[in-house]
């Protein structure tokens, strides 16, 4: 049992250590093409 959990804990190591590259930014622009608009209400109501 300790083998697999070592085994595991190895295998998670590099995802945790930005082994996809350095983190980045998201971007400033909105996607085009893409708007929200609407009304939201949250409450509670009933006779």
């Amino acid at each position: 049992m300790r083998a697999l959990i070592a085994s595991l804990i190895l295998l998670a190591l590099p995802a945790g250590c930005g082994a996809d590259g350095p983190p980045k930014p998201p971007a400033d622009e909105p996607a085009p093409g893409l708007s929200v608009s609407g009304m939201v209400k949250v409450g509670v109501s009933g006779s």
